[in-house]
């Protein structure tokens, strides 16, 4: 028999704690909630001051009574769910079905899953904070009061298995404005000069800058050739050299929204897939003879407040490794954001002396490499600024001049572990120039004027729209990733190279909802509503006046919706070939894995296929079939004979039409991290794209 028990939301994150806590203590894992409101109905008394009606989830049932169980056999029994409001909302839960009283201290909080952070958060245990319980239970009641009356509406009036929720929403309104922007663009017509120079054995690029001392823009092609027939001869001049020195300061260490877009840029990590492994990294791994641990601390939050014991040992490792000149001089306090809620550090190593290297042989792949990321992102966090020596050069050929800018590091500083990502690869771009001094010579060796066109603004990707419903104050950490699937499963938006598009059936849907709830999909609204809750939080309100405040207008709406809302028709895309077995057109359809082709004479006949696409290959085993690209299970992309099964001829490198030169073998793109190469898949014959 156990002295204490303490239950925990997963068996990972038990056994980590158990090893931790001695053999007084017994762990058990509660396998996230236990009660919750009912799928089967709203769970919302309205007129009863909207008391959530509470149930056992089904299957919860055999861990409920062994958590009773042992429960009966402990002394004391701690409640250490996750340290957020739903974490709050699981230890209230526990404490209702295990009858304990939630006034004693029996909650305990870690923000890492480390000996001594455990340790200490069992020397001060505290009662259940209900005021995160009522900002948690507000959420969910309002989520429900939204999601199960519009949803059943548009399942009348558009079609079944369709939702509508707060946060989805906005996000949802936010891809198919900006799809809307993209369409009603007038791309707008200009032009810029580019020179190539030459300097003794060096060689450098200038951009036209300027003539007769004034700005000149480059609209047309005329404009080109007027600044071009200026120029006499290929000899300019150095008028100008700027050098300056700039410091760079590293970014601040990882929270919930950064840590998903830079894992979505440098790691190609979905949103949700970030959240997966940074859970796996924050309950434990286990390192061999070190046991399981923690290796990051808590992933959802919205804090970059770093612990001091963390800085400092942070400084000591940067001092040991890298010397005491990339240690900063004066100590960086970062700022925070007005709307954060700074319940939880930044998330960080349990440990800077835990190298990335070291944890390798014992984690996987992906876990490996956002431990890495998370690792980096800290340490240059705490690291001195970089020092950059920029220079710009301006050469003259008569009246006009052109204008070259580099830059060199002078001192890397945390640039030596870390740069944060960018949407734009160009941004990344450091340009090097040799030495000038003013009134040598250089040549020009080619100038030519380049038309471009204005761009609209880029379709949302998955890291820039979590960075602007961010910016916006709409969500939180733990929404996030919930929110992306979410529209994408309800086929609301599609992603096509990894950005957003919005759907016909997205579209309808956001039209319906503008018309009849507007406050639903309003971002100022939206925000407040956050704001709201935060303030349930800090106890500055009662949960059910925010609630009632809203609801009252809410349900007038949706009298007239269920009224005025039209049926909507949403015909079937033809999908251009007749069905094989009965000759009917064939459409396009929507299923749970995607879309796919079916019969549109069913349901008297079932004909189905997958949607393939011919990439115009011979199939180099049978001759006859043509290479269509197919989907695995796990939705990766692979080459396959449209003859199958007769011929099974498959590839994960996408075949080309022409030949080996060399063996007359196929070739494949092969592709890496920035660039793709051609290979022959039978001698080592090679091309770079």
């Amino acid at each position: 028999m156990s002295d204490y028990l303490v239950i925990v939301e997963s068996p990972a994150k038990a056994k980590t704690i158990e090893r931790y806590l001695g053999k007084k203590y017994k762990v058990k894992a509660s396998m996230g909630h236990v009660r919750d409101l009912p799928k089967s109905q709203m769970g919302v008394d309205i007129q009863n001051d909207y008391e959530p009606k509470y149930i056992t989830i089904r299957g919860k049932g055999s861990v409920i009574k062994e958590l009773k169980a042992a429960a009966k056999k402990a002394k004391k029994v701690f409640l250490a769910a996750d340290p957020d409001r739903e974490g709050e909302a699981i230890a209230w839960h526990l404490a209702h079905v295990l009858d304990l009283n939630i006034d004693s201290p029996c909650r305990v909080v870690f923000n890492e899953i480390t000996k001594d952070a455990i340790k200490q958060s069992f020397e001060q245990p505290r009662a259940i904070n209900m005021h995160l319980v009522h900002a948690q239970q507000a959420r969910r009641v309002l989520d429900r009061l939204v999601g199960y009356n519009i949803s059943p509406l548009l399942w009348k009036k558009v079609k079944k298995g369709l939702s509508a929720g707060r946060v989805q929403s906005v996000a949802l309104r936010l891809i198919i404005d900006r799809e809307k922007e993209i369409q009603s663009f007038k791309p707008e017509e200009y032009w810029t000069i580019q020179g190539t120079f030459v300097k003794g054995n060096d060689i450098f690029e200038a951009q036209f800058y300027r003539l007769d001392s004034e700005t000149f823009d480059l609209k047309t092609e005329q404009d080109v050739q007027h600044v071009l027939n200026h120029i006499q001869g290929n000899e300019f001049f150095v008028t100008a050299v700027t050098k300056k020195e700039r410091k760079r300061n590293p970014v601040a260490p990882f929270i919930t929204s950064s840590l998903q877009q830079e894992a979505a840029r440098k790691l190609n990590f979905r949103t949700k897939k970030t959240m997966m492994v940074a859970q796996q990294l924050y309950e434990g791994i286990d390192l061999g003879s070190e046991g399981t641990v923690g290796l990051i601390t808590y992933m959802r939050t919205d804090s970059t407040r770093v612990s001091e014991s963390a800085q400092q040992e942070a400084v000591q490792y940067i001092e040991q490794t890298f010397g005491t000149s990339y240690v900063p001089t004066e100590k960086r306090k970062e700022k925070q954001k007005a709307n954060a809620q700074d319940a939880h550090e930044a998330i960080r190593p349990t440990s800077v002396w835990r190298h990335p290297s070291a944890i390798k042989p014992h984690v996987t792949r992906d876990q490996y490499q956002l431990y890495k990321l998370i690792w980096e992102r800290f340490i240059a966090s705490q690291m001195a600024p970089a020092v950059l020596d920029t220079v710009a050069v301006e050469l003259s050929n008569g009246t006009v001049i052109f204008r070259a800018t580099g830059s060199t590091v002078k001192f890397p500083g945390f640039m030596k572990v870390y740069v944060e990502g960018t949407d734009d690869p160009k941004d990344e771009q450091q340009r090097l120039l040799p030495d000038f001094v003013e009134g040598e010579r250089v040549f020009s060796k080619d100038i030519e004027g380049k038309q471009h066109f204005t761009q609209p603004p880029p379709r949302y990707t998955e890291a820039r729209l979590v960075k602007t419903l961010e910016e916006l104050g709409i969500g939180r950490p733990s929404t996030y990733a919930p929110t992306l699937d979410t529209i994408q499963k309800r086929n609301y938006v599609t992603l096509e190279n990894k950005r957003f598009v919005p759907t016909e059936l997205g579209e309808i849907v956001l039209d319906l909802m503008m018309q009849f709830f507007p406050e639903i999909l309003d971002v100022e609204f939206t925000a407040k509503m956050e704001k709201n809750l935060d303030d349930i939080e800090d106890g500055k309100v009662e949960w059910v006046r925010i609630i009632d405040e809203f609801y009252r207008e809410f349900e007038k709406r949706l009298k007239i919706a269920e009224v005025e809302m039209e049926k909507v028709e949403i015909a079937d895309e033809s999908a251009d070939v007749d069905c094989d077995v009965c000759g009917s057109p064939m459409v396009y359809k929507m299923g749970r894995f995607g879309k796919f082709i079916a019969c549109s004479n069913f349901p008297q006949c079932r004909n189905t296929k997958a949607i393939v696409k011919d990439i115009g290959v011979k199939c180099p085993r049978c001759h006859e079939g043509n290479i269509v690209e197919r989907k695995s299970k796990k939705k990766r992309m692979f080459y396959g004979c449209d003859r199958f099964p007769t011929c099974d001829f498959v590839s994960w490198d996408k075949p080309i039409s022409r030949p080996c030169p060399k063996c007359g073998g196929m070739l494949v793109e092969k592709k890496g991290k920035k660039s793709v190469h051609i290979q022959c898949t039978q001698c080592e014959y090679n091309e770079q794209q």
